[in-house]
């Protein structure tokens, strides 16, 4: 058993709209296809002995029926290998739970697809379930171990932080979309010109000089004492040999703690003499040149918490404890502590187990004991100096009892330093208090404060606090999103997105748009080449001075990583045929459709999609759809049109020479066919397809009839403004026709169009693209004979994979049982077979390139034209 092929989904997929996030593997079964887990001594049992969380699992749909009892009964090895991945993720703290498995295609090969929650946690998951399964088969020993433990590691290195995730979880539940900008949590909450982002709880609002204020702990204190706010008696050095003039002025308890530290590191409390007091000075000058020398404050430990200038939450924290029971050591006593299910590492649960690390063992060594000793009954034992959570420190919430004093105190706190999401650091024996009353005093603040202990206290009530932080950043009715048009199809989606984009532009939007010859951003190109996946859509919608998004949704990036978004506002379906088949595990025209339906799929609930009704396989599209639907067709009688207009619904038709709208019982001309450029006259119907599909997404968006008209007259075919897509070129005795169309059905429209010219005679510069099959060669040939006088075949530079005679065998034979007496030439380099066209072109001819190399071979037309005007001239 091995994986052939792993991907990751990042958007809504082939696989799954409602679960973005999958890794999807092919495995080669390698002979094991016709077993099941029942035929195979000892492995169910040694499976359940490795992984008895399986027990919870279900291997499919059946209602009472377990996994293990499932393993006995028998399932395919592939469904193991789902469910080994799951369970590994969930025992690492990313709880995943969703998968499927099937037999692919290939004899012996099997699809499996399970969800993550970190990138690189799901890829080791898959590869550990295969050499789990594997080892379990072939009777090894076997320990999960490393794996889960690795996988930990992952999750600590890359997944959000509890503080992050809250904030993107309450973004998400308001529709507002996010994208990962980095692995360092940096997060973008919205698209293009609305976006906003964090850092953890920093804020594309939070100031900057506010947060080096807040890292500034002397320049802090002195604000606040300024203010009227009881800070600890206290002072700044840098030298060790300042330490003992600092001490007599202040005495004992103290505490001693970087000037630029931050979540506790490097600080010392409670100390009581000079040797203490020279080793905390030691161990904070490993974090900062300057330590704060401070009066020691009795009490316990408070966080308040202030967000856009507002009292959220308090937390009362207490530093990691233990409490003797008279016979157990401290050892023995944290592990019973760790035991505890809220404990988990690092950020994976609420609270985080204890270590025993050397700021343990030093405290312990203060108070002559050491992890073998006994506490008494009911003694308490703090094993840490600081209350941080990170350390194995537990929170109570204490939002309640806060006096008003002590809230309004934390509010010009954060005013003061200039904070939006302020975290305040209070030392006072009670917080229901007023902090001057009872004697204690403000010792840190935050700008970054963590939100654990306020979302997933250890006692009180959780407090949503990242509700107020995402009304700050998006106030009410401020949006966070951008229109997104997203088109998808077999052929006419890079027209049609240009189309549309061009209209929108017209309306005075900032338009961000992907094709498959680049990404464009008000009209510039970014960045070139074939930029229809999910890297190319984030890149627009990561774009701050884009505030409408036109996509091209391919169906290489839908099958190779999914969407980049999970909803779009409106989504299209120009058409499905037969293309690309055999490719990433699609092999027929309905799983192709399959694969363009996910776009419809992922339309907002209040959106449209819009769908051609004229396409079998489109129009079932919309069975499937919870939005609002729009059909287009050519055909104004569609009995599709008809009743879906009948209820009440939204169509564009060609009808009478015109593109129309049907609405209701009414009928809205937008633009006469004949006077629209893109058309050429009426004669290129299949780019009428695009103008319907174009004004449908201009209606529903609320562009006004007379400004689509207007965009359909200005926007002129053209090299720059559609290269490769009926780029027409008149020459003085001849025309040449330069398109990218590269499959059957854009070889027929442009058939369809040539057929209705009046010209001498045709000639094609035809070739087929090296990852088809052999009977799409085949087919190319037939649809290259039956519309062409003249036939001259090349090849694309790259042949993926084939040989020269796999690609042009079929096609020539296609060429030859569809028009065997018509003239053939072969001519394997595409420039030189468009020379030989151009060189040997008849009057009155017509010359349709079908292009991969489309700058080159426009290059190459438009020289050789000037060479003829200018003998024209001359002439």
């Amino acid at each position: 058993m091995k994986i052939i092929d792993l991907r990751v989904m990042r958007g809504p997929n082939y696989w799954s709209v409602k679960h973005p996030k999958l890794i999807v593997i092919k495995l080669d079964l390698e002979g094991l296809s016709h077993k099941s887990t029942n035929n195979i001594p000892s492995f169910s049992s040694r499976l359940k002995k490795l992984l008895p969380v399986l027990e919870s699992h279900r291997a499919d749909e059946k209602e009472g029926e377990g996994f293990f009892h499932q393993l006995e009964e028998g399932i395919t090895f592939g469904h193991v290998v789902q469910h080994v991945a799951l369970a590994l993720q969930t025992m690492a703290g990313m709880e995943s739970s969703y998968g499927r498995s099937y037999p692919a295609h290939e004899e012996d090969h099997m699809m499996v697809v399970f969800s993550y929650q970190e990138e690189r946690a799901g890829e080791h998951a898959a590869y550990a379930a295969v050499r789990l399964t594997k080892a379990l088969l072939a009777g090894e020993k076997v320990s999960i171990t490393d794996d889960v433990n690795r996988l930990h590691e992952i999750r600590e290195d890359e997944y959000f932080g509890p503080s992050t995730f809250s904030i993107v979880s309450e973004a998400s539940s308001r529709g507002i979309p996010y994208i990962r900008l980095n692995r360092h949590s940096l997060i973008q909450l919205g698209y293009g010109v609305n976006q906003k982002r964090i850092q953890a709880t920093m804020t594309s609002q939070t100031a900057c000089f506010a947060v080096e204020i807040a890292g500034d702990k002397k320049a802090t204190k002195d604000i606040l004492e300024d203010a009227g706010i009881p800070v600890p008696k206290g002072t700044t050095i840098y030298a060790a040999e300042e330490l003992k003039q600092t001490i007599s002025w202040l005495g004992f308890p103290l505490v001693i703690k970087p000037l630029d530290g931050n979540h506790g590191k490097g600080a010392t409390i409670n100390i009581a003499n000079f040797k203490d007091a020279q080793k905390g000075f030691a161990e904070a000058q490993k974090f900062s040149q300057g330590v704060m020398v401070e009066q020691f404050i009795e009490g316990f430990d408070f966080r308040l918490l202030v967000i856009n200038g507002k009292f959220i939450a308090a937390a009362k924290r207490t530093p990691a404890m233990v409490t003797g029971d008279g016979c157990s050591t401290i050892k023995q006593l944290i592990d019973k502590e760790n035991k505890d299910p809220r404990r988990g590492i690092g950020h994976e649960k609420a609270l985080t187990r204890i270590h025993i690390d050397k700021h343990t063992l030093d405290l312990l060594k203060k108070q002559n004991l050491t992890t073998k000793s006994v506490l008494p009954a009911g003694e308490v034992l703090y094993l840490k100096s600081t209350a941080n959570i990170s350390t194995g420190g537990t929170a109570t919430d204490v939002t309640d009892l806060i006096h008003p004093y002590n809230i309004l105190m934390a509010e010009r706190i954060a005013g003061l330093i200039g904070l939006d999401i302020c975290g305040i650091d209070v030392m006072t024996t009670d917080i229901a208090i007023p902090l001057n009353e009872a004697r204690g005093a403000v010792l840190e603040v935050n700008a970054a404060p963590g939100f654990r202990m306020h979302i997933s206290p250890t006692y009180g009530l959780p407090r949503n606090v990242a509700e107020p932080v995402i009304d700050m950043l998006f106030p009410h009715p401020k949006p966070a999103r951008i229109p997104i048009v997203a088109v998808t199809g077999t052929n006419g989606k890079t027209t049609t997105t240009r189309l549309i984009a061009h209209m929108v532009k017209h309306k005075g939007y900032q338009v961000g748009y992907t094709t498959t010859d680049g990404i464009y951003v008000q009209d510039k190109l970014l960045e070139k080449g074939d930029t229809t996946g999910s890297y190319s859509a984030e890149f627009v919608l990561k774009d701050p001075t884009v505030n409408f998004a036109v996509l091209e949704c391919a169906r290489g990036g839908l099958l190779r990583s999914g969407l980049g978004f999970e909803q779009c506002d409106v989504g299209i379906v120009t058409n499905v045929s037969s293309d690309h088949l055999g490719l990433r595990d699609i092999h027929t025209v309905e799983e192709l459709a399959k694969v363009k339906a996910v776009i419809p799929k992922s339309v907002r609930k209040d959106g449209y999609a819009i769908l051609n009704a004229d396409d079998d396989l489109v129009y079932a599209m919309a069975q499937e759809v919870k939005c609002n639907v729009a059909f287009f067709s050519m055909d104004e009688e569609n009995p599709r049109i008809l009743k879906h207009i009948a209820k009440g619904g939204l169509a564009a038709v060609f009808e009478n020479g015109y593109i129309s709208l049907f609405k209701n019982s009414y009928k809205i001309r937008i633009d006469r066919v004949a006077d629209i450029p893109l058309t050429f006259g009426g004669k290129a119907r299949f780019n009428i397809e695009n103008i319907l599909a174009a004004t449908l997404a201009g209606y529903v968006s609320h562009i006004d009839v007379e400004d689509i008209k207007t965009a359909f007259r200005t926007f002129i075919p053209s090299p720059s403004k559609t290269p490769g897509r009926m780029n027409l070129f008149k020459f003085p005795e001849f025309e040449v026709l330069v398109d990218y169309a590269h499959n059957v059905g854009g070889l027929k429209s442009i058939g369809d169009y040539i057929n209705a010219l009046e010209v001498n005679k045709k000639v094609g510069i035809v070739a087929a693209v090296g990852d088809r099959r052999k009977e799409d060669f085949y087919e190319m040939g037939c649809v290259a004979g039956e519309v062409f006088d003249e036939i001259i075949v090349r090849l694309d530079a790259d042949l993926r994979g084939k040989t020269a005679e796999e690609i042009t065998g079929p096609l020539l034979e296609g060429l030859e049982d569809t028009a065997p007496a018509k003239p053939v030439h072969v001519i394997p380099s595409e420039m030189s077979a468009i020379a030989y066209a151009l060189e040997h072109a008849e009057a009155g001819s017509f010359i349709a390139i079908f292009t991969e190399e489309i700058e080159e071979s426009v290059k190459m037309v438009e020289s050789f034209k000037v060479i003829q005007d200018r003998k024209v001239m001359i002439e």
